[in-house]
């Protein structure tokens, strides 16, 4: 199950990168819980497809339609769980942020049912990001 859940994980991400929301909204679950990290206005815990869309479109937003993951360097699967080594960016009125991170996300049959972030920099993030 490791390898197919490594797919699903790298079809995410590809539809990430290309604005395939469609196919995004396919791969996450109705009923996912996003774990967003650090202490800015996006921070905490969204349930459910339409919180995380909510959230993922206030980003969008407040980076001025930037905010992007420029790369995925690396994909590891353990069983039901995908980590991936990424770099993600973007810019707002002046502001920028640039940094690694890592993305963890729990499949089941073929959907992301759990993710968790994880930013190089939380501080940095946070102050981009704004309470």
């Amino acid at each position: 199950m490791t390898g197919t859940n490594v797919d699903t994980a790298r079809e995410y991400f590809q539809a990430v990168q290309q604005g395939d929301l469609a196919r995004v909204g396919e791969l996450l679950d109705e009923g996912i819980v996003w774990h967003q990290p650090g202490s800015n206005r996006y921070s905490g815990e969204q349930k459910g497809r339409d919180a995380v869309f909510a959230m993922l479109g206030g980003m969008m937003q407040t980076s001025q339609g930037s905010f992007a993951i420029d790369a995925v360097h690396s994909l590891m699967g353990n069983d039901d769980m995908v980590a991936a080594t990424i770099h993600f960016s973007g810019r707002r009125d002046g502001a920028s942020m640039s940094m690694d991170g890592v993305d963890v996300l729990r499949v089941k049959d073929g959907k992301i049912v759990e993710v968790w972030l994880f930013s190089s920099d939380q501080a940095a993030e946070d102050e981009f990001w704004g309470r």
